[in-house]
């Protein structure tokens, strides 16, 4: 399958490319092993270079990133403070420790860091630093606003106040860019401490008046208006999502846990099922209608599997050969690469060859 030029009629489903960074997310949790989460940080990179646009959520990846990178170095000063219970031989540095009362047992401030602890530290913050930036991933991919078209009529209003609190880091982002570009052309500095208090408050300034328009907008196209609908239909909309939610939640219990594998997977589908019928009745209090809604076509399947086929022999691979996901530190090794636990990570690739290929800018273009 040929990738084409992305255009209105042959767009990928927003919630592909969440399903796709989900997949990718989910295989990145079931790991320590740095080889491995590289390996995720790399597809997910890959992919968002290959695939995004000039849209300014698409700029989002590069501080996810920055974030994850961030997170490792929180993680390395606490392990550094706090200590770890790691036992570790291969000393390298001891700070004065601070006597703590007895309460306090099993905590301890400075003392002895050990190579071993500090690799633990980093393998465990490598792991959330993933996440964070398979998240990004899907920020920079998924248009916030077909995202909120594809959403069921029930749950119309918690998803506004979902894509608002998505939109606001990629719209952050934005800000700051555009910002920091005006102050270079004034020949003005861009860094240090002065540079960023003087660009925060034109970014909070932009931040308020962005939520004044989107209040004012959804107030003239008649948000939050329902329809009315009986009481008994409210009563039974209401007993079939609750019911349903708590089968799903009954349902994966007993899939993780091993005393339900006989009923997990009867009890989740039938949460499901009540779910869904909750759902479709919860929609008749919309009076919303959909302009154009976005087809889920072959190449959304194709990169919605490519996720799940991630995430899927990820949990596999950890049944099978769980030391090779999760590497030990004691005694202190090199981690090795499992060699078909990264080939399926590689099928993360897929949507960087069956994705419509974004237009070229249109200083590209001239």
């Amino acid at each position: 399958m040929t990738a084409p030029v992305a255009a209105r009629s042959n767009a990928v489903h927003a919630g592909a490319w969440w399903l796709w960074a989900l997949g990718l997310a989910t295989a990145a949790s079931r790991t320590t092993n740095p080889l491995l989460l590289g390996l995720v940080v790399g597809t997910a990179g890959y992919v968002v270079a290959a695939r995004k646009t000039d849209a300014p959520w698409s700029r989002s990846y590069a501080t996810f990133l920055k974030f994850g990178l961030v997170v490792i170095a929180i993680r390395l000063v606490f392990s550094v403070v706090l200590g770890s219970p790691i036992p570790g031989t291969h000393t390298l540095l001891t700070l004065p420790e601070l006597p703590l009362p007895d309460w306090a047992q099993g905590i301890r401030i400075g003392g002895r860091v050990t190579a071993e602890q500090l690799v633990f530290a980093f393998y465990d913050g490598a792991k959330l630093a993933a996440l964070l930036i398979c998240v990004g991933a899907a920020n920079a991919l998924a248009n916030p606003a077909r995202l909120l078209k594809s959403l069921p009529a029930a749950l119309y209003e918690a998803g506004v106040a979902v894509v608002v609190a998505m939109t606001f880091a990629p719209n952050l982002v934005a800000d700051v860019a555009r910002l920091r570009h005006a102050r270079r052309l004034r020949g003005r500095p861009t860094g240090g401490v002065k540079a960023v208090l003087q660009i925060g408050m034109p970014v909070l300034e932009g931040a308020l008046e962005r939520s004044v328009a989107t209040a004012a907008a959804m107030d003239a196209r008649g948000y939050g208006r329902t329809a009315r609908v009986p009481a008994a239909v409210r009563r039974l909309t209401a007993v079939l999502t609750l019911g349903g939610l708590l089968g799903v939640c009954a349902g994966t219990y007993g899939l993780l846990a091993a005393e339900g594998a006989s009923y997990g997977l009867p009890v989740l589908l039938a949460g499901l099922v009540l779910a869904l019928a909750g759902l479709r009745l919860g929609g008749r209090r919309s009076l919303r209608t959909s302009y154009r809604p976005d087809r889920w076509g072959a190449r959304s399947w194709l990169i919605a599997g490519s996720g799940a086929a991630v995430a899927a022999l990820m949990i596999l691979a950890g049944s099978w050969d769980p030391e090779a996901l999760r590497p030990g530190v004691v005694p202190l090794a090199a981690p090795a690469l499992p060699l078909w636990p990264a080939a399926a990570v590689l099928i993360g690739l897929l949507p960087a060859f069956v994705a419509p290929v974004p237009p070229p800018a249109p200083e590209e273009s001239r």
